[in-house]
């Protein structure tokens, strides 16, 4: 699945639901993952929990809430879906349909890989009035670097982020580069749906029960149905933009993303997200351990030494990344070799452990 073949790719970036009623154990199970206790509520909900991912995303878990105390409210970042096989998506959609529940929202992400069009001849099209769209709204958001002035890459918005579908374009490779993700030359273009409420419900029942060979051939269905390029201008008729020819980068690009696969997003693991993975996902549990036994904190130094010994070619490739760039910071000082050598390190249960 992760086969980058075709330079054309559908990834299901984002998914919420909502279970009229249901149990927090219940949902943990399907979703999977480790969750903790959160101290606040969530979107209403008095009782909530979260999830990290080591790389990126987050997910939350909500219910309690006052006007339904048995409903389930769940939000799943990105860095969550995107790393799931369609398979599992498809599982969690199936059990959602079971169980009476409603999707709030749904992200399709579908990546022109090779940028074969820029997002300047996009916007281009747009400007010039051959967007044939029910949306009556284009925002064009430009970043830079603050601290450089660097121009960062726009970001095109065909539609209201107040209704139920809203198309964004944007270069998600220049996006990943900012970031320093290993893997940023992999990506181009991506024009990415979000779909809410009806038509987030809708999507998700129809990949609940379509064969995964044919979820790339629906998703270029909702995105055509949304816009379309076409040769026509402003000035003509409604009937006449409608009947007019393709553009031929268009035509080209959505028959070709049919040719696409549906991709799993590897997650890349760095010191730093590994940090941040213990810290929300393994700290509140390292702690408990500490506070039941008064020999606690040395317990978990003596499983950190000996998780060494466990140690699998990605955790020394992690550890050794970490010493490198240790070693080029001068304020390092002489330990920069210390984790490599059997220090504290990372763990064997560390993210990504199969």
């Amino acid at each position: 699945m992760r086969s980058m073949s075709s330079p054309f790719s559908l990834t299901i970036d984002w998914l919420a639901f909502t279970i009229p009623s249901g149990t927090v154990k219940e949902t943990m199970e399907i979703l999977e993952g480790e969750w903790i206790k959160d101290k606040g509520g969530f979107r209403g909900y008095l009782r909530s929990w979260m999830t990290v991912a080591a790389d990126r995303g987050l997910g939350k878990l909500g219910t309690g809430a006052e006007r339904a105390p048995l409903e389930v409210h769940v939000d799943l970042s990105a860095g969550i879906v995107s790393a799931w096989p369609p398979s599992k998506v498809q599982t969690v959609l199936q059990w959602v349909r079971k169980r009476d529940g409603h999707l709030t929202r749904i992200d399709c992400a579908l990546d022109d890989r090779a940028s074969r069009v820029p997002l300047s001849t996009v916007k281009q099209a747009i400007e010039g009035g051959q967007c044939i769209t029910r949306a009556d709204r284009l925002q064009v958001i430009a970043s830079s670097s603050i601290h450089t002035g660097t121009p960062q890459g726009e970001t095109l918005y065909v539609g209201s982020p107040h209704s139920q579908t809203m198309l964004r374009i944007y270069d998600k490779r220049a996006e990943l580069q900012t970031q320093k993700r290993e893997d940023w030359a992999s990506y181009g273009v991506r024009w990415e749906l979000q779909l809410k409420q009806d038509r987030a419900q809708v999507c998700g029942q129809v990949l609940s029960f379509l064969e995964e060979s044919d979820w790339l051939e629906y998703i270029i269905g909702v995105l055509r149905s949304y816009v379309d390029f076409r040769d026509a201008s402003r000035d003509e008729p409604d009937d006449d933009r409608y009947r007019s020819p393709l553009l031929g980068w268009w035509k080209e690009l959505t028959e070709d993303f049919r040719k696409g696969r549906l991709v799993i997003e590897k997650e890349t693991h760095s010191i730093p997200k590994v940090k941040r993975w213990v810290k929300h996902s393994v700290a509140p549990m390292l702690a408990v351990i500490c506070a039941h036994d008064p020999n606690g904190q040395a317990w978990l130094e003596k499983q950190i030494v000996s998780a060494v010994g466990r140690w699998k070619p990605k955790h020394r490739a992690l550890a050794n990344l970490g010493s490198k760039r240790k070693k080029k910071d001068p304020s390092a000082g002489g330990n920069a070799g210390a984790q490599s050598q059997g220090g504290p390190g990372v763990s064997a249960d560390s993210p990504g452990e199969g």
